[in-house]
């Protein structure tokens, strides 16, 4: 069973798009032990033409794009024929971007066999074939850089997910950091949740919101806090200090891994069904006050509850490090009540996923 993996690596901005360019192609020398094939789409019709005019043997890769709204532009690219062009022209023609070469738009992709067989009709990478894909973008958000690598790789028992091929991993690791991994080709292999499954988790996700204060009760709230009302103005300036050390105390006895600290935590498990458990919590995006969802996910749905804070608030201000202490508390409380009642019954209607499945992480 072949599965495709796409994984972000970290991309720095500051760094020419000539030399990431060129260190991403002598990692594939190292370690595949061949040229890389390189496909391209260079976007802006007046840098087209100014290539053409410093590299006229650049003009068979002139080719029309289609735009939104049924307009086209000109770009260079050969993403649909894969014509080989000479690297050291390409590589000329990046170290001219942006000022020579005001491109919109660069994308490269390397790809070579070590990566894995082609997978035709994913939406990652242009063509589907496994590579390493740089995208260069410069308009009215500024400047946009990503980097990534599609791999393809077998599983051959069904259950778990192999470790890439060497000369993949290596090219990966030389390119960069991996910053995150989901699975992105032949999902079909994952089922979803058929129809009478999908109105049964539907129904327990109300039956719980409906319910939202008998569960409360069951779950023992260590604190019992007034209204939100009556705490908003007091001591608006006094803030409770990093907030993460009271959260991985609390949960990780319960199995969570803690990420996130600016503005926005994600506490998650994975359950025996292998399905993804988590407490999500905004804490100061807008405001000094906290709010909370509780989530179980599979490949194709997502049950969520939005926990309360109190029995009368939804959120809630933070407050000092103590007042802190006392909504992780509280919150610790509800997923306890929750992982003993809620996710499994959640699981014994949508089923387990593989184990080789990975959400995106």
């Amino acid at each position: 069973m072949l599965v495709a993996l796409n994984n972000t690596l970290a991309a720095a901005k500051k760094e020419p798009l000539a030399e990431l360019l060129d260190r991403i192609r002598q990692a594939f020398l190292d370690f595949t032990a061949a040229e890389p094939g390189v496909r391209f789409t260079w976007m802006n019709a007046s840098s087209v033409d100014r290539v053409l005019k410093r590299y006229p043997e650049m003009r068979r890769f002139v080719t029309d794009w289609p735009l939104l709204g049924g307009s086209v532009t000109r770009v260079l690219s050969n993403a649909t024929t894969g014509e080989a062009a000479d690297f050291s022209m390409l590589r000329a023609i990046a170290a001219g971007v942006p000022r020579s070469y005001p491109f919109k738009s660069v994308v490269m992709h390397f790809h070579a066999p070590a990566f894995g067989d082609a997978l035709r009709g994913l939406p990652r990478f242009g063509n589907s074939l496994p590579g390493v894909m740089v995208t260069d973008n410069r308009g009215v958000k500024g400047h946009q850089r990503s980097l990534a690598a599609y791999t393809v790789v077998d599983v051959e028992d069904g259950k778990t997910l192999p470790p890439l091929p060497e000369p993949a991993a290596s090219v990966i690791k030389a390119c960069g950091r991996v910053t995150r991994t989901e699975l992105v080709g032949l999902l079909e292999a994952i089922p979803t949740l058929p129809p009478a499954s999908r109105q049964a988790v539907e129904a327990i996700v109300a039956d719980y919101r409906a319910r939202m204060k008998e569960i409360m009760e069951r779950a023992r709230l260590p604190h019992t806090f007034p209204p939100a009302s009556e705490t908003t103005d007091h001591n608006p300036d006094v803030l409770a200090g990093p907030r993460k050390p009271a959260l991985e105390a609390a949960f990780k006895p319960m199995g969570y891994s803690c990420r996130g600290g600016s503005g926005e935590f994600h506490l998650t498990r994975r359950t025996p069904g292998n399905l993804t458990v988590e407490l999500g919590l905004d804490v100061g995006t807008w405001s000094h006050e906290v709010s909370a969802s509780f989530m179980v996910r599979g490949f194709s749905f997502t049950a969520s509850l939005a926990i309360p804070m109190s029995l009368r608030d939804g959120q809630y201000p933070i407050g000092d490090a103590a007042q802190w202490q006392k909504i992780v508390e509280n919150l610790a409380a509800m997923v306890r009540e929750l992982d003993r009642s809620f996710v499994p019954e959640i699981e014994r209607v949508a089923g387990s996923l593989p184990t080789w499945y990975q959400p995106a992480s």
